[in-house]
Order: C-alpha cells, then structure tokens, then sequence
C-alpha cells in the first residue's frame, strides 16, 4: 500500500502584526487552502488544528476553533501541540488518518497571534515544564538559547558573524519575492553588522521576529485525487516525528549539564539528524535527491547547522557550503527559498505548515520568481523545543 497522499490545496494568511484573532488567520488560510483544491469546505472529512499559543504555553483548542469558525459540518476534529513542530505534527495526524481510511478529505490548518517581541514566561508555576524551567529557573529566553548554539558553532566550528549574515542576506533576498511574507525587503551584511546586539553574537536581524500568520494544506487520498481530477499532484510521502535518543550529547535547555555519557554510549546519530534520517528513509529518498529544503532558522546559526544535520554537507561545513552558494536560487540546494523564518517571523504552529506550502508551490512550478527550476523532490525540517522534531519530504 503506497503511503503516499497527495496535497490538493495550500494557502496562507500574510505574516504580519494584524492585531486580530488566530482563528481568523486560520479561517483566511483554510479557505484558501480549499479554493486551491477545489473544494467546499462541507467536502472536508476531519480538520486537524495545530495548537495556537500565548507567551509559550498552549491553551486554546485549534481544532475546534477553526471548525466552529467555518461552520458547523461535523468533520471529525483533533488539535495537536508540539511546540514549533506543531504544523508537522498536524500534518502527521492528517496523513494518518487518510491512510488509516478514517477519511478521504484531512485540513491541516495552524494560525497565531504572536505577542510583541520575543515569547515570554506566562504566569504561575509549572516546575515540570521545560519551558517554566527555562524561562524561569535559567532566565533563558529565546534569544539567549539562540546564542548559545551560534557560540557553540563557533568554538566547534570556526563559523563567524560574516557566516551569519549571510544566511539572512540570502533569505531576505528571497523574502523580498515572496507576497506572503512579513519583511520584503532586501538587506546587506553591513545592515546586520549594524543591527544592535541581543545576544552575542547574534544581532537583532540575525534573530527572527515575533509574527501573526496562518497556513493550511488540504490532503486527500491518492484515489480522491484521482477521482477529483487531480492525475499528478503533489505528494507527501514521509512525516518524521522521532525524539532523542538517551544521551542526547547535544545538551539542549534547560539540561544544560550531564554527564550521562560517562555511562551509557551515545547513539552515533544525533538527534537532529535522526529528524531527517528517518524521513528519508521513509521517502526513499536521500540527501542527494533533493531539489530545495525549507528549514527552520529561528536564527542564522540554527540555518547553518540544519544544512549539516540534513546532510547536504559535512559536520562543520554548513558556513562552507553557504559560501560556495550552493544553498541559494541556481545552487546545488536551495534552502529557504520562501525566505524563511528571517522573512516571515514566528507564527509557531503555522510555521511548519507553511513550509508544507511552499514546498508545494514549488513542486507545482508555481512559486513565481522564487521557483526553483525543475523541482522535484523537497523536505522541510524544525524542531519543537525538548524532543518534538519533524519533517516532512514532498515529491512530484
């Protein structure tokens, strides 16, 4: 039995600071979603909403917000939450269901209303959540957390601030072609050297935004596809959702100490790289196949460490491969040819589907001046803090 489904429809509400409600972001992205499909939203079989959260905790039921919000059919409904790897995860809990043949017809569908700078501790105590413990225990802010990996890049790997700045000068130059995004505007290495400090050595343009935003997939069985007309569509053909294997030697907040490894021998494999090893094993696919990657750079030190962690290079040759403009337009592998989270900012659980609907733009040939030429193949990578890694390979 393939596993294969196929993505019939993919939209999204503009990146931005609207000051509205996520269920409307939702709402936008949904019906653009089922518009690109050709379908009514009474055609949908079961809506699965990606979590939507405040100062970095969830608590509003998604799914049943955008249900109500499109009217009342009695689709089934989930809501799922893992952090930023919440899209994915609701794109896994979509594709599950088709392929179980609980339902032809899943919307996936992730929306937020982020608040203004960066995510921030809620009220009350929550001893056994690690972001309480590192909000709170560690005062490690995002930003904080951020710098932590771009100094570990550079002791480890020599990567520099110039290396940094590249990834944002390459990915504003595609956020610049893409209507969606939040910052259309091209920006120079001397304009990041400029920005001001948040947390050495990353500077405020080397460091995402904040942002509002929706995204929504509509996926189906192959065999509705057919049915409804559509011969070859874009497929999704693996959703990796793996955690870390013990040790994680890779120390990640708030375990900012261990010495668990003097003890039990690591896994050869880290876990990020576990994250997409397991999706193209899935796929059937490897590194080499790869047309385009869109990941998740929350900074520009986390882009470089995905292109390693992907496997498009080796361990400590992510800034050389940048370099070599291997990951721009024309290159070996573009990465991040929405722009990336540099472009769009943070709308945590629309992130994850919107990179599902740029790789599916792009796999059509219908990304405008952003397309990569003769695409085929991609994948999309991020991690939800503490253990919530994903991926998803789309083919054509």
């Amino acid at each position: 039995m393939t596993r294969d489904v196929a993505v019939l429809g993919a939209g999204m509400h503009p990146w931005g600071k609207w000051g509205r409600g996520f269920a409307e972001y939702g709402v936008v992205a949904a019906r653009a979603a089922l518009a690109d499909a050709g379908l009514q939203w009474r055609d949908v079989g079961s809506i699965v909403g990606a979590v939507t959260v405040r100062g970095g905790y969830p608590g509003y039921v998604a799914g049943a917000s955008f249900a109500r919000a499109l009217g009342w059919q009695g689709a089934r409904v989930a809501s799922v939450y893992a952090a930023c790897a919440s899209g994915a995860q609701a794109v896994h809990t979509a594709r599950t269901q088709i392929l179980a043949g609980l339902a032809d017809v899943v919307l996936a569908v992730g929306a937020d209303a982020a608040p203004k700078g960066f995510f921030r501790p809620a009220g009350g105590d929550r001893p056994d959540d690690p972001d309480w413990l590192r909000f709170r225990v560690l005062g490690a802010t995002n930003p904080t957390y951020f710098g932590l990996y771009a100094r570990r890049r550079m002791a480890l790997h020599g990567d520099t601030p110039e290396d940094f700045a590249r990834v944002k000068v390459k990915n504003a130059a595609m956020g610049a072609l893409n209507p969606h995004a939040r910052y259309r505007k091209r920006v120079t290495a001397d304009e990041v050297a400029a920005s001001p400090v948040v947390a050495d050595p990353l500077r405020l343009l080397d460091i995402c935004a904040t942002s509002d935003g929706g995204a929504a997939v509509v996926l189906s069985s192959m065999d509705f596809a057919r049915r409804h007309g559509a011969g070859d569509p874009v497929r999704v053909r693996a959703v990796s959702t793996v955690t870390p294997r013990y040790p994680n030697t890779v120390l990640d907040l708030p375990d900012i100490a261990t010495d668990s490894a003097v003890a039990v021998e690591p896994d050869p494999v880290p876990f990020r790289t576990a994250i997409a090893r397991a999706a193209y094993e899935e796929a059937g696919v490897g590194p080499e196949d790869l047309s385009l990657a869109e990941v998740y750079d929350l900074s520009t030190a986390l882009e470089l460490q995905w292109y390693e962690d992907l496997g498009l290079c080796g361990a400590g040759e992510g800034a050389k491969l940048l370099r070599e403009g291997a990951t721009a337009p024309g290159g070996r592998i573009p990465v991040n040819a929405s722009g990336g989270l540099a472009s769009f900012g943070e709308a945590v659980p629309a992130q994850a589907i919107a990179q599902v609907c740029e790789l599916t733009w792009q796999l059509r040939g219908e990304a405008g001046d952003r397309q990569i030429a003769g695409a085929r193949v991609g994948i999309t990578a991020n991690q939800g803090l503490f253990g919530h890694g994903s991926a998803v390979v789309a083919v054509r």
